[in-house]
């Protein structure tokens, strides 16, 4: 019988956060200011979540994380003075969770949500901010329009949805990537029997993530949907040797200067987007 998504995405990251290290977590959150902005200049995630400043928004408030993977987000969010809701669809997560509440000792202790989100009942209107870093794109398109309705519904009416995923707006980039291995990670199409197999495996459908896309899929329960590029320069990092100064010297140059760039430029070459959604139509979530 054919895996469903979930259930390739509960084994694939059992697995994954089995060598979490609470250490290493500890370490960024105690040198929080220099890990964050190290982040937040030369890795892309980081760069595109917390984009606008967001660190400086979270003091206070309350907030519901999806895909909380390997809860380093999670414990940043905490450490800068969130009252932290994490799920992740593993169980692994919320030992990691667990663990750091006991040794970091917030003035709020994270909270881990297990299982499946939409079986979760919270509270309407519960979060000021939720947020996703890489989370989408491993939902079916069904799915994920459940899930935005469920995002919506927990919002407050000031509240905000902040989501990191993969941009795909340009169809021959999307392909030429495919055959390029990343070693350890994917096979390159040009070996077809192993990247065959390595996409039985993979837990991320096949599915859009274009931008038109996620802003048609966030106004059906948000007013606004705004969809901000991210490394459209910084992509061809890649080219460089990996793990060298010169490499983290061209990424911060890339993110510095790609929002000079005109935006149909960005949006075609950008490998990744922030999709912030606003003011949730609490009104529409019957439907």
């Amino acid at each position: 019988m054919e895996k469903s998504n979930q259930q390739k995405n509960k084994e694939h990251y059992e697995k994954a956060y089995q060598k979490y290290s609470i250490k290493n977590i500890l370490w960024k959150i105690n040198h929080l200011d220099f890990f964050l902005d190290k982040a937040i200049k030369t890795e892309t995630s980081w760069h595109g979540l917390y984009m606008h400043d967001f660190a400086s928004q979270l003091k206070g408030k309350k907030i519901l994380e999806l895909g909380c993977g390997d809860c380093t987000n999670a414990a940043v969010m905490a450490q800068l003075g969130a009252e932290v809701w994490a799920n992740d669809i593993a169980d692994t997560p919320g030992k990691i969770i667990e663990e750091v509440n006991s040794q970091q000792g917030f003035d709020k202790p994270m909270r881990f949500i297990p299982g499946d989100f939409l079986k979760n009942e919270l509270p309407d209107q519960s979060f000021d901010f939720i947020v996703g870093k890489a989370f989408l794109h491993h939902l079916e398109i069904e799915e994920e329009r459940l899930f935005l309705k469920e995002c919506a519904r927990l919002l407050k009416p000031e509240g905000e949805a902040r989501f990191f995923e993969p941009a795909v707006n340009n169809k021959l980039l999307d392909e030429l990537r495919w055959y390029t291995p990343l070693p350890g990670r994917r096979p390159s199409k040009w070996t077809p029997k192993k990247f065959r197999a390595w996409k039985e495996q993979d837990p991320h459908p096949d599915r859009t993530f274009s931008s038109s896309h996620f802003e048609k899929a966030g106004k059906e329960f948000f007013e606004k949907a705004e969809i901000y590029p991210v490394g459209s320069l910084e992509r061809f990092h890649q080219l460089l040797p990996a793990r060298k100064p010169i490499n983290n010297r061209y990424r911060q140059w890339a993110f510095r200067n790609e929002k000079y760039l005109p935006n149909f430029i960005n949006r075609s070459f950008a490998r990744s987007q922030l999709i912030i959604y606003f003011q949730p139509k609490h009104h529409n979530l019957k439907k």
